[in-house]
């Protein structure tokens, strides 16, 4: 069974303890070890590990020794209570063996719960739990975080509920910051806001949040913008060098494009269009979004988003195209367009 959505973040969250195996897979290998010590927890409590209830098997090992993840599943513990084997860096080569220990899972035996790095549609592993009956699989994409998954987030930080307006401004850095910086900038703000009985403003959101990451992808989208084909390889370059992805950028491009046609789509106008935005823009970068929106135009913005589409499916698909050529090629024709 595949998972996605509202009901892959659910089962992360209440893992079912009658699955023969689970599959967490993704291109970021941070999001998948948090999930996965998630779902462990969630199995076999805090003192599973120290109770020996935990089995834990790196690829390589099951690569030596092809029985090793059935005798692991069948094995009998000291103490009482679930059992789980987490198979670490599962590729597809080791699709035989984990779909031999799945066919021969039995009530009692121990949950295999395999995590890997980005898998095609096409992965012998991907098929090897898809399409078992007892078995799931999930995959954890780039896409930012929803609202379920941003409070489940809040609440493991220890923070209460927030207003509205903290909302927003926490709804718009998970749009605009990679998965990894927004559960650190939540982890901070809870480390934060400790032993604090008052509710999270905005002002405390903006300050733990990183300084450099919203403005450095708003740089390239300026130039973008702006038509300024000149300076695309060089902000690019820099923003590759500190560790942006292509799949981060075209998010963050798409998003940007989305905002203005919003704004220039309007009936009531640009003034009309901006305050409909959420989260909501305030200051110069709300006059700079009206600006833009302006010079673009309802017609060139579909089209801006129709190219970035494109290129987002190219870029998730299994092509063999490097992404971070796709990602400029793009920006530079979008460039181009707004030049015209």
């Amino acid at each position: 069974m595949k998972l996605a959505g509202r009901d892959a973040a659910g089962f992360l969250r209440k893992p079912d303890p009658t699955r023969a195996g689970i599959l967490i897979f993704g291109a970021d290998p941070v999001r998948v070890a948090t999930a996965r010590a998630q779902v462990i927890a969630a199995l076999v409590g805090p003192q599973g590990e120290a109770e020996m209830r935990l089995t834990r098997i790196p690829a390589g090992d099951l690569r030596k020794d092809g029985a090793a993840l059935d005798d692991a599943v069948k094995a009998q513990g000291f103490f009482p209570g679930p059992r789980v084997v987490h198979l670490d860096e599962a590729t597809d080569g080791l699709s035989q063996q984990v779909a031999a220990a799945l066919e021969d899972w039995r009530e009692g035996d121990a949950q295999i719960v395999a995590t890997a790095g980005q898998l095609t549609a096409k992965s012998a592993l991907r098929k090897a739990f898809e399409g078992h009956r007892n078995a799931v699989a999930i995959g954890l994409y780039d896409d930012p975080p929803g609202r379920d998954e941003i409070e489940a987030q809040l609440s493991a930080a220890g923070l209460q509920p927030p207003s509205r307006d903290v909302m927003e401004a926490i709804t718009g850095l998970a749009h605009g910051l990679t998965p990894g910086d927004f559960r650190q900038t939540i982890e901070k703000l809870g480390l934060y806001k400790r032993g604090d009985s008052l509710p999270v403003t905005v002002e405390e959101v903006h300050l733990c949040a990183p300084q450099a990451a919203d403005v450095d992808v708003d740089d390239i989208l300026d130039v973008v913008s702006a038509g300024d084909t000149a300076q695309i390889g060089t902000v690019l370059r820099d923003l590759y060098a500190q560790g942006v992805a292509p799949t981060t950028l075209c998010i963050g491009a798409m998003r940007h494009f989305r905002r203005l046609h919003t704004v220039a789509s309007d009936p009531g106008g640009a003034g009309q269009g901006i305050a409909r935005l959420r989260p909501p823009v305030f200051g110069p970068r709300r006059d700079k979004i009206m600006r833009q929106a302006s010079h673009w135009g309802r017609i060139r913005l579909e089209q801006a988003l129709t190219t970035l589409t494109d290129t987002d499916l190219m870029i998730r698909s299994s092509s063999q195209a490097p992404q971070a050529a796709l990602m400029e090629r793009t920006l530079i024709r979008l460039a181009m367009m707004a030049r015209r």
